[in-house]
This record gives C-alpha cells, structure tokens and sequence, in this order.
C-alpha cells in the first residue's frame, strides 16, 4: 500500500522544542494542525492556523485538564486501519477524522521528581494519561500514522515530507520503535518512584518487579579485552554530577576499563575527608590520602605504593589545583585519567602541557562529589541480575566497641576512621594499612586474609612501623595479629564476629595493642 500523504496532524506536547518552526512548516505544505491547551496556545501565539481538538470532537477539557484526548473522535483518527472497510465505514458514520501524524511528549515527571521538594501529589499530577495512548496507538498503526514523541525527530519527519507529502514505511517503523521505548522508559521511572515510596517505608529496597532502562551513550573501542565489543549506557536517572555526565576535559577516549576504574577511584574520594585523593589501579586502591591541602594529599596518595601508581587512575573529591597538578606531572610519573569536582585554569595547564603523556591523560569534570546514599544496585550475572544497596553510607561510630584492654589514643582512632573508609573500597579479602591519614600497604584479592596481610606488610616496608591495620572482614584467627604485631602495626579495626573473637582480643592484649570492632562488614567482590 502507498504511504499516506500528511494532510491532517495532532499536536499535543509538553516539550515544545522546535514546536513552532515545525509546525509552521508542515502548515505551509497544507497539513491541518489540530492541538489541545498548552500546545495549542503556543501555535496561535506564533501565528500558526490550528484547529482546537475540543472544537474537532465536540467535548471540552475537564477535571484541570485531565480529560481532553481520551475520546473516540481522537483515537479512532488514529487507529483507523485505512485499509480495512469496517474501520473506514466506521470513521464515515461517526465523523472521525484521520490522523497520518502524531506529534506528542509526555509529561516532565523525571524532572518533577528530580526536585528534592517535591511531594507526592505533586509527582502523581506530571503522570501522563492521555500522552502515552496516543504515543502508543500511533506506534501501534504505524503502518499509517507518523509518531514523533520527541523534537530530535521533528527534522527526519520534515525532510520527508516536504519530498514527497508522506514519510515511509522505514521511517515510520523506526519511530514507532523509538516511541515504544519512550513510553517503556516512562513507566519505568514512574514504577521507580513508587518502589521508593514502598522502600520509605520499610527496609527493603527490592521492589517484586524491577524494570530497567538505559540510552546508548556511545560505543566503545572494546570491552576488557580488544576481541569483546562495548558500550556506555546512561541510566535516565543519572544525575549531571555522575560520572557518565562528567565533562571530559582532555584526553583520549575513555575505554571499558577506564571507566570501571574511574567509577572506583570516584567511590574512594567520596568516603574519604576533604581534601581527599585516591589512587586506583586495577579497580583497588593502591594509594589513599587526605591533608591540609589537596597537593599534599597528592603526594601522599602517590607515595602509598609509587610502583602501582604508574599507569593509574585517580580520584578527587576537590578541585585539582596547581600544587596537585605538578606533583603529578614530575618525571617518572604516567597517569591514565583524574575525575575530579573541578580542575583550576593552572591544573589544566600543566596537566596538558607539562608531562609527556600530557596530550593522552584524560581530565573528567564531575561536579561536586556527594556522599553515597546506599541507592540500589544492580550485577549481572548469567541469566539474571543480583540487587543490593550499595554499600556507601557511613557506618554508626555509635557501634564501634574498643574490646581490648588498651584503649586508642586520639590520634589512633582518627587514623582507624581513616584506614576503614578506605578498606571497604579493597577487593576481599582486604586489608590496608595507613599512616598519616595515607595508605601505606594494601593487600586486596586474596583468597587467605593471612596472604593479604603479610603483602600489605611487604607493600609498606618501614612504614609499617607504627601503622594501623584495618580489615574488611572478621580476623578468622589470631595468626594475622601476632604477624602484623611483629612487623609493627600498633592498632586494629575490624567488625568482629568470628567464632575466634576471644582467641584475637587476647593476642591484640598481648602485645598491648588497641581493637575497634565495628560490627558492619565491608566486603567487596
């Protein structure tokens, strides 16, 4: 069958984008435009003929406008099957009009709910009701109705039709698949919503059913390895200070691994005090510090573990300044990527003039870094996905218990804090040591904690002396105190509950040294 000619087209949008120049010119190739409220407004405002659709169907809008379009003059001018004699006979002897296009958006609710004001009535109002029935109808017959749900289509659709007075049947099938992943995307986050609404209320934050959508941002070169293919997908909810909305600054393209460790490094600088820096590489913490100042920090983050440093990714939770900047840029030293809040004009240029892989080394612009909030998260795994809440909120100092007979010292227990907000951030089983609110050996991916011990020891060399040792999981024996005891450590923090908890306390007493439990574990996999 021959494509439709455009003589007639419904206008009902929320983003009026565009509206007006593409509506005039469809009015100028002859399409009758009819509209409803707002949009219809916009037109006469702009000088555009537009029929209003309560004139067309003969019933006014109702109930602060919830009830305009839910009517069979509308819908019938879209789902008519131009075709089939009985949809036809039933058009004529009803007065239905047809519609060959559809231009309609839904209602901002992702960007009402994005308001941190917002009430729930408030919310409930931006869910669209007449929007998405007519976006699916026209999808539905778009064998002869045009649907554009959203104004980056608006230029396709005139292009065709001012060739030749119709679109074809290739363009028509595309948006008709662009607008049933628009409406998907909708629903989707209006049924997020109210699975926060239920989590409010309770513990859980696993709804029964979980839908999830995602836009292609961009392909990647290749995955982990060059024979795996790749992409970037960006959450809609994804706000602009998340790392998929970070401006990148300079540099290459970011790869698949990049942007694992970018991700980690960012996890790392927003537990730590500001000004904080972490140095990633592999997707673990090699180096971790806060200072006075943010060059400081550098330094000392660096110096965690200098060797793994080289070909690094880091993470900041402040503006990278001139100070940071030069630290990294000496001889000898290679980083891959820094995400940052912000970089000064200085640290720009040095970064991109001074070093040999100036021109490489990519500069992501994140905004500011905010605390986690425990949000879900989701793993795939074959056939499925697991759920959790993320595992980024502080812990409840309230609950730390000193259960050996030494008590720290002040300076002990800020060094622990700082040594435990950079632990859970290691691959289990994971221990770290810290000196000088810096990581000084990390011993991460073990499958005996014994090992992780004793290469964390390795990792600090002398600077193990007079360290603290934190432990993501429970100590299983006391075989790790009595070695780490003998290298030089001088205080524990760990979250307890083995079965061997006495036998531990009692080496920790031994040798005289203090033991935080925390009573949270922090492990990652």
């Amino acid at each position: 069958m021959e494509s439709p000619k455009i003589k007639r087209a419904l206008i009902s949008v929320s983003d009026k984008s565009g509206l007006a120049q593409f509506a005039k010119s469809l009015a100028d190739h002859g399409v009758e435009l009819c509209s409803t409220g707002g949009s219809r407004k916009a037109l006469e405002d702009a000088g555009i003929p537009v029929r209003d659709v309560t004139d067309y169907t003969g019933f006014p809008e109702m109930m602060d406008g919830r009830l305009k379009t839910l009517h069979p003059k509308v819908h019938g001018g879209i789902l008519q099957r131009r075709d089939n004699e009985s949809d036809v006979a039933a058009a004529e002897e009803h007065g239905i009009l047809p519609f060959e296009l559809v231009v309609v958006n839904l209602y901002p609710f992702r960007e009402t709910i994005a308001r941190p004001d917002v009430t729930v009535d408030e919310a409930i109002e931006k869910i669209d009701i007449g929007g998405p029935t007519m976006v699916r109808a026209a999808a539905k017959n778009h064998a002869f109705v045009t649907i554009a749900s959203n104004p980056g289509q608006y230029d396709r659709i005139l292009a065709e039709v001012q060739a030749t007075g119709a679109t074809t049947p290739e363009l028509r099938r595309a948006l008709a698949g662009e607008a049933f992943a628009h409406t998907a995307e909708y629903d989707t986050a209006i049924a997020g919503y109210f699975a926060k609404l239920a989590a409010a209320e309770g513990d859980d934050l696993t709804p029964a059913e979980l839908s999830i959508t995602v836009t292609k941002k961009c392909p990647l070169r290749y995955g982990e390895n060059p024979h795996q293919s790749a992409a970037l997908y960006v959450n809609a909810d994804a706000g602009p200070t998340s790392l998929v909305n970070a401006e990148q600054l300079n540099g290459k393209e970011l790869s698949y691994n990049n942007l694992l460790d970018l991700d980690a490094a960012l996890g790392v600088a927003r537990s730590l005090p500001v000004p904080g820096v972490a140095v990633l590489k592999h997707n673990n913490p090699c180096g971790a510090a806060t200072a006075l100042s943010v060059g400081d920090a550098t330094r000392k983050a660096w110096d965690g573990d200098p060797v793994s440093a080289f070909g690094s990714i880091l993470g900041y939770n402040t503006t990278v300044d001139a100070a940071s900047a030069e630290c990294l840029a000496e001889p000898g030293k290679f980083v891959e990527a820094i995400v940052a809040p912000d970089f000064t004009t200085e640290a720009i240029e040095i970064l991109t003039t001074k070093p040999k892989w100036r021109a490489n080394v990519r500069l992501l612009k994140v905004g500011e870094v905010k605390p986690g909030g425990g949000e879900l998260q989701l793993r795939a795994i074959d056939g499925g996905y697991l759920a959790q809440a993320a595992d980024d909120m502080a812990d409840d100092e309230s609950e730390w218990k000193v259960v050996t007979e030494t008590q720290p010292s002040d300076a002990q227990l800020a060094e622990l804090r700082f040594a435990w907000a950079a632990c859970r951030h290691v691959k289990s089983n994971a221990i770290v040591l810290s000196q000088d609110n810096a990581l000084v050996g990390v011993g991460a991916g073990q499958m005996s904690r014994v090992d992780s011990v004793e290469i964390s020891i390795k990792k600090a060399g002398d600077r193990v002396i007079g360290a603290v040792m934190a432990s993501d999981a429970f100590f299983p024996f006391d075989d790790s105190i009595h070695t780490a005891a003998a290298a030089g450590v001088k205080a524990f923090i760990q979250p307890g509950g083995s079965r061997n908890d006495d036998q531990v306390i009692a080496a920790c007493n031994k040798h005289g040294l203090p033991m935080v439990f925390t009573g949270t574990r922090h492990f990652r996999h």
